[in-house]
């Protein structure tokens, strides 16, 4: 039995009264691993939930499945997808747009027609947060330089490339990312320049690492620091 037929018969039983579903995740993309769980997306009327709430973020057993549901009123799933976009990270959309459709309708349809052009427009970045972000890269590039405990230096580079590679994408128009998914939007962005950051930090070349890294911050208008103002 797929994925989607199991969705469905936990959805029958669970959230009877929804209105549009979406499987999403590892599992909509065929790159599901041993502890992938089924991520799901459940929009419906305020009687999906006990009185007073709108949305919920529950994690069921079901069928030997793990699901991870994200489930919200219209208004409610609206309001958090607001949020996302405000953190340039538009989550919410991804589910929406990308998933496979478990429970379709007019919905479903018109929040797709809704904010597929939103999510394709890309993030929309005040110049100041872009300063912001160069200010703090700057500043834990300086601390990298001078980190003489080994662990440290581990840590600080890791840190560097999240909020360098957060900086690039940013600057570029792209949506950011996280954890495991910032290299993967780094890499279809543009492969070579995220290479040439990557593979001195995956060698352990700090001094490597450190000039790469440089010369993108130098690329996004130079190190800030003296007389800026947060």
């Amino acid at each position: 039995m797929g994925h989607a037929e199991i969705a469905r018969r936990f959805v029958k039983r669970e959230y009877p009264q929804a209105e549009a579903v979406v499987l999403a995740g590892s599992t909509a993309r065929s790159e599901r691993t041993s502890t992938s769980d089924v991520d799901l997306l459940v929009i419906g009327p305020a009687g999906m939930f006990a009185a007073g709430e709108d949305s919920r973020a529950a994690t069921s057993a079901f069928d030997d499945e793990v699901f991870e549901v994200f489930a919200y009123t219209p208004d409610a799933f609206t309001r958090w997808v607001e949020r996302g976009l405000a953190e340039h990270r538009p989550l919410l959309l991804n589910m929406l747009i990308d998933g496979i459709p478990v429970r379709t309708g007019p919905l479903l349809e018109s929040l797709r027609a809704c904010w597929s052009p939103v999510r394709d427009a890309g993030p929309r970045v005040d110049p100041h947060e872009l300063d912001v972000r160069r200010y703090i890269v700057t500043d834990v590039l300086d601390d990298l330089r001078d980190a003489t405990d080994p662990l440290e230096r581990h840590l600080l580079a890791a840190l560097l490339f999240e909020r360098l590679g957060q900086l690039l994408l940013l600057d570029a128009g792209r949506w950011l990312a996280t954890g495991k998914h910032l290299p993967r939007y780094l890499r279809a962005w543009d492969p070579d320049r995220t290479a040439r950051l990557t593979d001195p930090l995956l060698r352990g070349d700090t001094a490597r690492f450190l000039a790469a890294a440089e010369a993108e911050l130098e690329a996004l208008g130079g190190r800030l620091q003296a007389g800026f103002v947060r």
